[in-house]
């Protein structure tokens, strides 16, 4: 047990002396009533309540009476109650009670001989003792003895020590009292100082600064700046002593300005301390003393105004005082602080991380001086980590966060409670626990945090002058427990303190923006909370004052302007007032201006502007405000490396946006990227982070809506797994459960119709029945749960029948209406629910009443929907399905309920606000039903549709993109509306809906390519409507706000978000008419004609194949005449038998001897089924040996038509009799045709790879096939020739390649993919080529290319119509003439057909694209007689365009 020792006084630091053991029988009482003092004397240092000194005094006195007179310990005792007794002279001012406290402390001393370690400590007590008697007596027997003991204090220790500078101060103090005595004044300093005749000497006026820097006393302060002044006309420039004097008058007048806040004093300061540096010249003994000293003013300075120079030329004096210690010097330390500090405000204003670095350098060597039980160890163990603090701010190195809490914690227990520096280490403690707390989510770090807070605040009675900060401190981390926690009693306490704080900085003061801005943020967290606008309307005249107080260059401003600019979002979305959003833009912009780019801080100002301009792009639409937010929050992640703890926040603020972006205009890539932001996201919410359910829920949500869009049943599973874990994170009675289980139930219901597994279905309902538990009568939600659980119910039963399902899923839908009374938001969607369930049960009980109160319902729910409420386009055909159930049930005897049902579901495709794709699915429905009751709306259905697809498909971003969408809509479709048309015997309307549903991913390519992308040819006027036609398609993309949401969630002003919509679609068919009266542009966004379509048939006539289940049928369209069409003797069933046996016959190895009997036997069908019929028709339109196209749809796109023929003795083909091309298009063709200026040289690139990545196999023919091209092309000038094999032929190198030359030839492996067939490649030496590339890639110049590799004219099977392989990539990309492959090609054979083409093409020495048809064709004839060239691979070469 020990008793520990204390000093008390209030100009030496408090010290601990070492413990003594005591061993007597009574050690027990002895310590308690010891222990006990010291607790009272604590806090009576607190609380200054006398009280807690008497009783303090008493225990000490009970502890003396215990200890005996020989006992160790006895001096100690001693020394406490002399301490305590010392306080009370203090607080009562009576010197008669001093003699008291000084025998004590003489009799301390008696036991405390020379060399004892406690003898110091003990006669610096005495001495300050008997200082107080001098002061009040007077007598100089005090002073003297005070004196005595002080310089023995100054000869045992160290000059470092705490005890040897309290010595020092006291020394000085007794000067002081001896001028005051001299002098006859109570006061040093007086408001109006009489002028002495002479000036003070130069060894009192030092004495005179330290009593200042002590005692915060205005006049005190004054009358010695005074003095100094009035020194200074006494001592000269040349006065040895006179740069001392001028060192410390600016000393003076740096404390006044920290003191009063006056700039002058500042500048005066600097202008001093200039001045005294000038007098110490390099080499001069006490030159570091005006470099120290100047330093620190402009630091100060710079603080104050944020002008860059103070801090560099602080940093340049400071090295300078460094270099003036070299190690050893015993100040070495202090100036090495003393420069990391400045090096530490540098990196904070430029954010170079060099600068950091080196700061903790020197913070470490200054630790490294400063061992255990050095005086300043403290200091350095702050300032060490405070630095690894900042660094962590830029870095986000958690070592370095956690370092510095552990170097704050030693710090703070070198500073124990009572100790006069405690508030440093539990401020800096504080701020790093904060921190963790923020980058690790561990409450118990925050916890500490308010502890650590509090006890600051409580070190900072009223009156501190550090109160105001310790204030706003607290104030600031109640403010994030309350955005942690949600109790609103955190947030009360952090305003009342906010006000506390500005009440203590009142107009005028340097740091009354501090907490005006933290009463306006609290305010503004509040309104945010319980929705008072009083609060916000107080917030912003506070946020305006701030900001008034950080005019243009105050290094706070931008602080300011987020604040203010923060405050008017919130203003805008309470009241809707687009200026209050416009001025926060605004503000934004300014603050953003004020971070350069690169430096750390700017990542929070990009945050914040990119937020307003997506909540501006949500209100009003403008698509480059939302690119904008895009590309702002991209710089802001590119600022947070991995690490930085505010990363998390950049990448979500990414993926939510491109996730917006996504929606918008369906650009694949922007939802990929979002979910792969999303899971870097969860990498950052470890299990236990309180993060980690949202961070769940949101990549679950990007996961369900990819698997939405593109079928994959594996996003679906990984967001049901993400919500299972979500919900398990969130236990009873979690707020968050019910929707977590209503998230989930929804996944798995979605996937029932995946993977039609009944078990997902039972356990969304069990989920859904756990969600309504939890939402029991008078929960604001239990609605939307009886509607959920109702529709799960119902789904059910249709798949198993069972009643109870049934009966319940009615009964649940009942009440749900019964919670939504007139008026209610959702009341339409019961009454549709009930409805629709109604009708299931009619279809099984064929009860009439149910069907009639379905229709009843359902005719409600449309009755309650405004104009453009996009939940109409499900009401309506739901509609549709109960009037059919009429229809078919025999309750309609005139037909009236069938024409009915068609009404609804050609309304329900028409809806405008209900979204293209609703729209497109209404469509379908309307399509097969007219088709299945021979209605007379069924070709109406069928150009609906298309056009929707169309108007879809413009609006959808890219390439790939636009292919997955057209894999979400049956694939016949457009062959079923031709067959349509065909049967009504309008063969031009057939070409006209055939041209319009086909390869409609290749049209729009070309539209946005040529007619759209034109506009910007057509002066300013045309490129706004181009831009507002983008950007106004993309906003009407996304519907107004609709009925499909969660209750409780708000619906801000439905009347005005319905006009909004409403204002959008005039606006955009505004510009659409606009667009429409430019020339060349009359049929925008309008089908093509058949007058417009028969242009493709000038050089010969195009059949079209179309196979639908009705018919397959050949439409010859002639140039002039009208087209014909003719059914083919073929079906549905014949025609995929046929591509299989194809398939299979040329995958079969054929020897030079083999005749393929299997090949042959498939042509002859090819000839008797498809072709002969329409040759049988040609004479008509094109003599024999003329150019014919073909333009097969579905599975016709799969067969070498070119290549029929009977293939016997005597025999027919179609090769005797015509030359055929293909054409994916006519449209197509046509724009192969426009005619450009052609260079008078042929620019001839060959791009070869014999050896691609990845691949074992090599290609030896590639080099020889190269150069047999070079040397059949004709010479320059005619011809120039470019060659790039092998190493030389990659991707970027191919890329350039085919830009820069028009006329091409590629012999390299090629591949189809058939999963994602914009993946479809040349295999380079490092990277694919591929079609996705192409496509990018524009070559409208592009007259003619050869592809010698495999499968490059394959399409994809799943989409056939759309015709996606490399030869078609390459026309549709802007090349008139493509020489393609059906199949593998045979690398040894295929030379022999490569020199037969180009002698047919070029071998007079001209160069035309539009020969290769009949080049090719003359090569194939010319090698029928090779035996050693199997059939395959002579016919595996198809040509396509001009």
């Amino acid at each position: 047990m020990t008793v520990e020792q204390r000093c008390s006084d209030k100009n030496a630091a408090a010290v601990l002396c070492p413990h003594t053991t005591l061993t007597s029988d009574g050690i027990d009482a002895l310590v308690l009533e010891t222990d006990a003092g010291h607790r009272l004397l604590a806090r009576y240092r607190r609380t200054q309540d006398n009280g807690d000194l008497d009783q303090s005094i008493k225990h000490f006195e009970c502890a003396l009476g215990l200890c005996p007179m020989e006992h160790p310990s006895r001096p100690a005792v001693l020394f406490n109650l002399a301490t305590a007794k010392f306080v009370s002279h203090q607080a009562n001012g009576t010197y008669l009670d001093l003699d008291i406290p000084i025998t004590l402390f003489e009799d301390a001393l008696k036991f405390r001989p020379a060399g004892h370690a406690d003898r110091p400590i003990t006669q610096l007590h005495l001495a300050n003792a008997l200082l107080s008697y001098f002061a009040k007596r007077g007598l100089k027997t005090d002073a003297d003895a005070a004196e005595e003991l002080l310089r023995e204090v100054l000869r045992v220790c160290h000059s470092n020590s705490h005890v040897y500078r309290a010595a020092l101060l006291a020394i000085e103090t007794s000067a002081q009292l001896h001028l005051a005595r001299n002098s006859g004044a109570n006061d040093v300093g007086q408001e109006r100082p009489v002028v002495p005749t002479f000036p003070l000497s130069l060894d009192q006026l030092p004495a005179l600064v330290q009593w200042c820097l002590v005692e915060d006393d205005p006049r005190t302060l004054n009358g010695v700046i005074f003095l100094h002044y009035h020194a200074l006309r006494y001592y000269n420039l040349m006065h040895a002593s006179r740069a001392q004097l001028i060192c410390n008058l600016g000393v003076m007048l740096r404390t006044r300005f920290q003191r009063q806040g006056n700039i002058q004093d500042l500048n005066e300061a600097v202008k001093f301390l200039t001045q005294a540096l000038a007098l110490c010249p390099r080499g001069h003994p006490d030159r570091s003393k005006p470099l120290h000293g100047l330093g620190i003013v402009l630091s100060a300075r710079f603080e104050h105004r944020g002008n860059v120079q103070d801090l560099d030329d602080t940093i340049t004096l400071r090295r300078e005082v460094l270099a003036l210690c070299p190690v050893g010097h015993t100040d070495r330390s202090v100036s090495l602080s003393n420069l990391a500090d400045t090096l530490s405000i540098l990196f904070k204003h430029r954010g170079n991380a060099q600068d950091s670095d080196e700061a903790i350098t020197l913070h470490r060597e200054a630790l490294a001086l400063r061992p255990v039980g050095h005086l300043d160890r403290a200091k350095s163990l702050h300032d060490l980590a405070m630095g690894l603090y900042v660094r962590f701010e830029h870095r986000g190195n958690g070592q370095d966060l956690d370092e510095a809490i552990t170097l704050y914690r030693e710090s703070l227990a070198l500073c124990p409670v009572g100790h006069p520096d405690r508030s440093k280490p539990l401020h800096g403690l504080a701020s790093t626990l904060s921190a963790r707390f923020k980058h690790r989510g561990n409450s118990q770090d925050l916890d500490q945090t308010i502890t650590l807070r509090r006890e600051v605040l409580a070190l900072c009675p009223v009156g501190h002058t550090d109160r105001s900060v310790s204030l706003s401190s607290l104030a600031d981390t109640l403010s994030i427990l309350f955005k942690h926690r949600g109790n609103v009693q955190d947030l009360d306490e952090a305003i009342t303190l906010h006000m506390e704080a500005l009440a203590l900085r009142p107009v005028g003061h340097p740091d009354r923006s501090v907490p005006l801005s933290g009463i306006a943020n609290g305010l503004s967290t509040r309104f945010e909370h319980r929705g008072n606008v009083q609060d916000l309307n107080e917030a912003i005249p506070l946020h305006r004052e701030a900001l008034a107080l950080h005019p243009v260059g105050h290094p706070d401003r931008s602080i300011s302007l987020n604040n203010l600019a923060r405050g008017l979002c919130s203003c805008f979305d309470r009241r809707g007032n687009d200026q209050d959003l416009d001025e926060a833009i605004t503000l934004f912009r300014e603050a953003l201006a004020l971070c350069p780019v690169g430096q750390l801080r700017r990542s929070i100002p990009l945050d914040n502007l990119a937020s307003t301009l997506s909540t501006r792009f949500d209100h009003r639409g403008n698509g480059q405000d939302l690119d904008d937010a895009i590309t702002l929050n991209m710089e802001a992640l590119a600022l947070r490396p991995v690490g930085n703890p505010l990363r998390v926040g950049s990448l979500s603020n990414c993926a939510n946006r491109l996730s917006t972006r996504f929606h918008l205009r369906g650009n694949y890539k922007d939802l990929d990227d979002a979910i792969m932001l999303h899971r870097e996201v969860l990498a950052f919410c470890p299990v236990g982070h309180p993060d980690r359910p949202i961070s769940l829920h949101r990549l679950a949500d990007q996961l369900s809506t990819r698997c939405d869009h593109r079928d994959n049943g594996q996003d679906l599973d990984e967001a049901i797994v993400l919500y299972r874990e979500m919900l398990a994170l969130l236990p009873v009675p979690d707020p968050r459960r019910s929707t977590s289980l209503n998230n989930l139930a929804n996944q798995l219901s979605a996937r029932v119709h995946h993977r039609d597994n009944d078990e997902d279905l039972d356990e969304a309902i069990a989920l859904q029945m756990e969600s309504l538990a939890l939402r029991p009568v008078g929960h604001i939600d239990r609605s939307t749960s009886l509607d959920n659980l109702g529709s799960k119910l119902a789904f059910r039963f249709r798949r198993r029948g069972n009643d109870k399902d049934l009966d319940d899923a009615i009964t649940l839908h009942r009440e749900a209406l019964a919670l939504r009374p007139v008026g209610h938001p959702h009341r339409s969607i019961s009454f549709h629910n009930l409805g629709l369930t109604l009708g299931h049960s009619f279809k099984h009980r064929r009860n009439q009443e149910d069907l009639d109160e379905s229709l009843e319902s359902l005719q409600s729910a449309l009755t309650l929907l405004r104009q453009h409420d996009p939940f109409k386009v499900i009401v309506h055909d739901s509609l549709a399905q109960v009037f059919l159930l009429f229809h078919q049930s025999g309750l309609d005897g005139t037909g009236e309920h069938l024409n009915a049902a068609m009404h609804y579901f050609k309304a329900a495709a028409n809806i405008v606000s209900g979204g293209l794709p609703s729209r497109l699915r209404a469509s379908i429905r309307w399509v097969c039903h007219a088709h299945d009751y021979t209605h007379g709306t069924e070709l109406e259905a069928y150009a609906t549709y298309m056009q929707l697809l169309d108007t879809h498909m413009s609006v959808t971003a890219s390439v790939s993109s636009r292919h997955n969408v057209m894999k979400d809509f049956p694939s016949t479709l457009v062959v079923d509306a031709v067959s349509c048309a065909l049967r009504s015997g309008d063969v031009c309307r057939a070409v006209e809906l055939l041209e319009q549903g086909r390869t409609v991913i290749w049209t729009q390519m070309t539209r946005l390519r040529t007619p759209l992308d034109s506009l910007q040819e057509r002066g300013d006027h045309a490129v706004v409507l181009m831009k507002k036609f983008r950007d106004l398609s993309s906003l009407l993309e996304t519907p107004p706000a609709n009925h499909t949401e969660l209750e409780g969630t708000p619906r801000v002003n439905v009347e005005a978000e319905a006009s909004r919509y409403t204002r959008l679609l005039e606006d955009w068919n505004r510009v659409v008419e606009e667009i429409r009266k430019i020339e060349g542009f009359s049929r925008f966004l309008l089908p093509p004609l058949f007058s417009d379509l028969q242009d493709a048939a000038r050089d010969g006539p195009i059949i079209v194949l179309v196979a639908s289940e009705s018919s397959c049928d050949a439409i010859i369209i002639p140039h002039k005449q009208p087209p014909t069409s003719i059914q083919l003797p073929t079906n549905l069933e014949k025609l995929p038998k046929l591509v299989s046996t194809f398939q299979q016959a040329v995958q079969r190895d054929a020897g030079p001897k083999r005749t393929q009997p299997e090949l042959i036997k498939a042509l002859r069908e090819l000839w008797n089924d498809v072709v002969r019929p329409v040759v049988e028709n040609l004479g008509r339109f094109a003599r024999p040996g003329s150019r014919i196209w073909w333009c097969p749809t579905s599975l016709f796109n799969f067969l070498p038509l070119h290549a029929a023929g009977e293939y016997r003795g005597h025999g027919q083909s179609l090769s005797q009799l015509y030359i055929s091309s293909y054409t994916p298009s006519l449209t197509a063709l046509i724009r192969a045709r426009r005619s450009h200026d052609k260079s008078l040289s042929v620019s001839f690139a060959a791009i070869g790879q014999n050896h691609p990545a990845g691949h074992s196999f090599t290609l030896d023919c590639v080099e020889p096939e190269l150069e047999l091209v070079r040397s059949l092309l004709p010479p320059p000038p005619t011809a120039s020739f470019t060659k790039i094999t092998s190493i030389d032929a990659t991707k970027s190198r191919a890329l350039r390649v085919l830009q820069d030359n028009t006329w091409l030839h590629f012999a390299c492996h090629g591949t189809q993919n058939y999963t994602e067939p914009f993946k479809s490649a040349f295999l380079m030496r490092d990277q694919p080529l591929s079609l996705l590339d192409i496509t990018e890639t524009d070559l409208s110049l592009h007259e003619f290319a050869f592809l010698s590799a495999c499968e490059t004219a394959v399409g994809d099977s799943k989409t056939p119509d759309e015709v996606v392989h490399l030869a078609a990539g390459l026309q549709f990309a802007g090349v008139k003439s493509v020489v393609g492959t059906l199949w593998n090609v045979n690398d040894a054979t295929v030379q022999r057909l490569v020199e037969a083409f180009y002698k047919n093409f070029c071998g007079d020495g001209k160069m035309n694209s539009k020969r290769a048809a009949r080049a090719l064709h003359r090569a194939v004839q010319s090698l029928a007689c090779d035996k050693d060239i199997p059939l395959d691979q002579r016919i595996v070469f198809m040509h396509i365009g001009i």
